[in-house]
């Protein structure tokens, strides 16, 4: 069982690299290629629908929502690009992994910003 399990999250997270270097290739249409940037930011996104502290109901959108969004995600990409953007996918999980500076900066600027928002709106009320 745990290894099926090891190998459906190594296929969701090599689908999630997939549908990111899916979203930069040109032969993909603009609301495709917006749903599919919904759905990899939603997976890689630290913020959930339903709160994961929240029991059984916080897990719903790791085990539902994020896989189906991926399906769908999928079915919508031409077959050439899903080709080719699952050879860069590969290649990208065995290489190291640079880190993405950029993108923990913007995230952490974004909980800052709630942070600042949230201690005015406490200490002015």
């Amino acid at each position: 069982m745990w290894r099926k399990l090891k190998e459906w999250a190594r296929f969701m997270k090599k689908s999630l690299y997939t549908l990111y270097f899916a979203t930069k290739d040109t032969r993909v249409s603009l609301p495709v290629k917006v749903f599919t940037i919904a759905v990899v930011a939603y997976a890689f996104s630290p913020i959930d629908l339903i709160p994961d502290f929240i029991p059984i109901l916080g897990y719903v959108d790791d085990v539902l929502i994020v896989p189906v969004g991926i399906y769908f995600a999928l079915k919508m990409l031409p077959q050439i690009v899903i080709q080719d953007s699952t050879k860069l996918a590969e290649e990208h999980l065995l290489s190291d992994k640079p880190k993405n500076w950029f993108a923990a900066g913007i995230i952490l600027m974004i909980w800052f910003a709630v942070l600042v928002w949230g201690t005015f709106v406490f200490i002015y009320k």
